[in-house]
């Protein structure tokens, strides 16, 4: 264990002395790192040696111990003080206990007396660091998964829903700092070339990106949706570029890295000086997103690049495209891949390439066809029955114009994906009661993880996760936490079980850890609560 500092600050050289010397430090899991005559002196050695405990006089030359608690305490909040005085007078004893002094000991001090202080002392300073560390352990349990609250809150962001006042009110309630001059959002997405969700692959090279990203405070990481997440790059403005392409670098590394061929698209949005902007930022990434479905090969889009066209000149000119050079594999991959948002862009940027090529009534015909066949393969691929296919399909017409092509892409794509989710939705409830069904046996198991459910039902963690709190409304963790506090509570109120008991009985190794946990859920301790204290708002 670490010893904890001590730092005298006396005038008297006799008692300053007596006091250093009398204590055996060690012994007691403390160490002495310095003492001075008075106030003056004292600060700038403090500062230096940080010590956990002051023990000092009340008077003194130059600045006085009162003084000296006041100014340090500014600087080292945590700074345990033991006051000692010749005086029982009670208004130094007020101004002390208003500063926030632990002991107020009066002349002449006994080696015993200064021991029991520092024991007490030492015991509130274990006891504090007990509770850092468990808030560290809880927040970190908490922050390796998605906060729904901080998903809701840049959903609304993004939507450009909030005001200006609002974004900041609800940022700092959940502790967000996006003080800034300049804004960028990029977006991203990792799977595995033959899957639509998350293969253990694609979920290790994820899962890895986002611990890198939260290493850096320019970063805000939150997901779009099931299968992408976005980074908010916040920052001097005229750094943007430099923070965007750290960004996007950081994204390839790990794709690229990755021992298995990954499907991976980042896309930048455009900068914006204002929060009020993101908005506009987002949708731009988005737009820019979107083209990953028109050339799946490529993986990084930018907005700058669409505004000047590039994408149309890059793999083959518009006017060149004809029936033999086409790659049906486009429509398949966004029936897999799209969201009915994306569409429109689409439709419209895929009947673009064609532009010239459909006035022919053979090539029409032909990209009819493929635009029906390919989408049915997407969809028999995606698990929808060729029953529901056969119904819900739209026909086409092959006598259909140029514009009818246009319609017809825009209407059997939307049917499609809607018939994907809806699909996808069922999976989605078989996995998450699967997972519930799992974790309501298996929740007091103390090594119960979000791994070892999705082992255990055959799925990947990353996608368990991101499913889980999108069905269900919690994270996994709060869900886990939710059940393991019902019971307590269950066993507080109807058994003479003792805490630790509890605590073990519903998969806590630590008594006091489980105690803390109790309390910053329900306001109470165990024993609060069993004796029928209201808290629990």
């Amino acid at each position: 264990m670490e010893l904890i500092k001590v730092f005298i600050c006396e005038d008297e050289s006799i008692v300053r002395e007596g006091l250093r010397d009398m204590i055996p430090w060690e012994k007691y899991g403390f160490e002495f790192v310095g003492d001075a005559p008075d106030g003056e002196m004292a600060l700038p050695m403090i500062r230096k040696s940080r010590p956990d405990v002051l023990i000092t006089d009340i008077t003194m030359p130059f600045m006085d111990g009162l003084s000296l608690s006041k100014t340090i305490t500014q600087e080292l909040p945590n700074l345990k003080i033991i006051v000692i005085s010749g005086y029982s007078d009670f208004e130094y004893a007020r101004k002390a206990i208003e500063l926030g002094v632990e002991q107020y000991l009066l002349k002449p001090v006994t080696k015993q007396d200064m021991i029991n202080a520092l024991e007490g002392i030492k015991k509130k300073i274990q006891e504090e660091n007990e509770q850092k560390n468990y808030l560290q352990q809880y927040e970190q349990e908490f922050k390796k998964f998605e906060r729904l609250s901080h998903r809701a809150f840049f959903e609304k962001l993004v939507e450009g829903s909030l005001s200006v006042p609002e974004i900041y009110e609800q940022a700092n309630k959940l502790h967000l700092n996006l003080l800034a001059n300049g804004y960028n959002i990029v977006i991203f997405s990792i799977r595995d070339l033959t899957q639509s969700t998350y293969t253990d692959d694609a979920a290790n090279v994820t899962e890895s990106l986002l611990n890198r990203f939260l290493q850096y405070p320019d970063y805000i990481l939150f997901r779009c949706n099931l299968l992408s997440y976005a980074v908010l790059i916040k920052g001097e403005y005229e750094d943007l570029s430099r923070l965007e392409d750290k960004c996007v670098q950081l994204i390839r590394e790990h794709c690229e890295a990755s021992p298995t061929q990954l499907d991976w698209h980042v896309a930048v949005g455009a900068p914006t000086h204002r929060l009020s902007g993101l908005s506009s930022c987002y949708a731009d990434a988005n737009r820019a997103f979107s083209y990953r479905h028109l050339f799946p090969r490529r993986h990084i889009f930018t907005s700058a690049q669409l505004q000047t066209e590039q994408y149309v000149q890059t793999e083959n000119e518009a006017h060149k495209i004809d029936a033999g050079k086409f790659d049906p594999m486009i429509i398949r991959y966004f029936v897999q891949t799209g969201t009915i948002n994306e569409v429109d862009p689409f439709t419209d940027e895929y009947i673009m390439r064609l532009e010239g090529s459909e006035q022919s009534l053979l090539f029409r015909y032909y990209l009819l066809v493929s635009i029906r066949v390919n989408v049915e393969l997407a969809l028999k691929e995606t698990d929808v029955s060729p029953e529901d296919i056969e119904k819900n399909l739209p026909i086409f017409d092959m006598n259909d114009t140029a514009g009818e092509v246009r319609s017809y892409l825009h209407e059997i794509l939307t049917v499609a994906i809607r018939m994907r989710d809806t699909e996808a939705q069922k999976k989605g409830n078989d996995i998450i009661d699967n997972a519930v069904a799992y974790i309501n046996q298996h929740f007091s198991d103390e090594d119960i993880s979000l791994d070892s459910v999705a082992e255990a039902i055959n799925i990947s963690a990353n996608y368990l996760s991101a499913l889980f709190s999108h069905k269900v409304g919690l994270s996994f963790v709060e869900y886990i936490t939710k059940k393991r506090m019902a019971k307590a509570k269950q066993l507080l109120r109807n058994t003479s079980k003792r805490s630790g008991e509890i605590a073990c009985e519903i998969g806590y190794k630590d008594p006091r850890y489980f105690s803390f946990v109790f309390k910053k859920n329900t306001g109470l301790t165990p024993s609060q609560y069993r004796s029928g204290d209201v808290a629990e708002e």
